[in-house]
């Protein structure tokens, strides 16, 4: 691994000091792989926090992006395109809903419901600890991190936060139920490190919210266009299966590198916004609507929904029979994954697989997330098993053994989730 010190330093001087020093000037990407200015070549296996989701430089993308851009890119919200009526239509046609909504990032489309929720007329929005929704104000208010929030406190009123437990959930409506505009939940809780919700919690808060006419607001910024093995987690088994929430965010994967998030609704909920109540000035424009739209076609073209949840298992499995003793498990479904490990070991991790050509996310203390496109396949599973067990091995030469069995840290060693007891660590 090489570092452009140079290139380092002019970022340093031009952004503000909440932008994190990067870690490598990246230059170039092809399929799985980036290269950074020196020639060093990374396998990606974190996607660009699961955006990327057909890799880098796909061809399908950079035609649909260039054809697009050569007839119109903006038009603002005063007129309508056809590539955006057509990706509405095919959101609608993937996942059930109504209505749908398009902004320009999953904070956004999380504002979005926010506002949705509000119209209920109702103000208590609850949220779990651990989660995160976004930076932006409205969506800072629902996320729980106290690092993130105290700076900018006071935040919006009527956020509530509570544990991922079916105690806790039964609890806040059993207490304030008629208070509750909606409860705000990732399926998957990707930044605290690939967290899996307690088994039934999903379906048991649907329950919960019909009967107290509250909304069930997914976030899927992270686990939504197919990254779980279903084009959306919450039509899993282990999520609500054949039943459907009242709203669904998404952005990141949906993009494939660009950006665009979207709201979508169900049901009654797709009539609680009306003319004038929200808008944005680039959200659906045509030329992210057609590489949007292009992306999800192949994802579909080339089976890669399906791609996601066979690598999945492969991957989990593969991580688990490494034997290492700094795993505990894994977690997650589909190509979001996360390492649990027996100690604080994520960032050394992090920075032996680096050094090694290989780039994951040292998402909490004792996880490693990893989010790799939907393209992965034979040739990129071996590159990784390589690449991250000389990297387990390197961290394992300098740390203390530690004994810890996977059942005792609330995780999952098979590659569904919901069988957890605990739902952080």
């Amino acid at each position: 691994m090489t570092v452009d010190t140079r290139m380092i330093e002019r970022f340093r001087e031009a952004f503000v000091d909440s932008v994190p020093s990067p870690l490598a000037i990246l230059e170039r990407g092809e399929g799985m792989h980036v290269w950074d200015r020196e020639g060093t070549k990374y396998l990606d296996f974190l996607g660009g926090i699961a955006v990327n989701s057909l890799g880098h430089a796909h061809p399908a993308m950079i035609a649909a992006i260039t054809e697009q851009l050569g007839k119109v890119a903006h038009i603002s919200n005063y007129y309508a395109s056809e590539p955006e009526i057509a990706l509405a239509e095919r959101l609608k046609r993937l996942s059930g809903a109504d209505k749908v909504f398009f902004g320009n990032s999953g904070t956004e489309a999380n504002e979005a419901a926010i506002k949705l929720a509000r119209l209920t007329g109702r103000t208590r929005i609850v949220a779990l600890e651990d989660g995160f929704h976004g930076r932006s104000t409205g969506a800072l208010a629902i996320t729980s991190k106290e690092a993130y929030r105290a700076p900018f406190a006071p935040l919006m009123p009527g956020a509530a936060f509570i544990p991922a437990t079916l105690e806790a959930l039964e609890a806040e409506f059993a207490e304030h139920g008629p208070e509750i505009a909606a409860i705000f939940v990732e399926p998957i809780q990707g930044e605290a490190g690939v967290v899996d919700l307690p088994e039934g919690f999903l379906r048991r808060a649907r329950a919960l919210t019909r009967e107290h006419g509250a909304l069930l607001i997914l976030d899927e910024v992270q686990t939504g266009a197919g990254r779980t093995g279903r084009w959306f987690a919450f039509q899993h088994a282990w999520a609500l299966g054949d039943d459907v929430p009242d709203v669904v965010t998404l952005a990141k994967g949906m993009g494939g590198g660009l950006p665009i998030g979207a709201m979508l609704t169900f049901g009654s909920a797709a009539e609680l916004l009306k003319p004038g109540q929200h808008g944005t000035t680039f959200g659906g424009n045509p030329l992210m609507t057609a590489a949007a739209n292009a992306v999800l076609a192949e994802i579909e073209r080339a089976g890669l929904v399906e791609n996601a949840a066979v690598r999945g298992d492969e991957l989990r499995s593969m991580i688990e029979d490494l034997g290492s003793p700094l795993v505990a498990g894994t977690s997650g479904d589909g190509l979001l994954v996360g390492v649990v490990l027996t100690g604080a070991h994520a960032a050394a991790i992090h920075t032996a697989a680096l050094e090694r050509g290989l780039i994951v996310n040292a998402a909490a203390g004792d996880r490693v997330r990893l989010a790799p496109p939907l393209i992965l396949g034979d040739a990129e599973l071996s590159e990784f098993q390589l690449k991250f067990s000389a990297a387990l091995d390197d961290v394992s030469s300098r740390v203390e053994p530690v004994e810890t069995q996977a059942d005792t840290m609330g995780v999952s060693t098979s590659s569904t989730p919901g069988n957890t007891t605990g739902a952080s660590a």
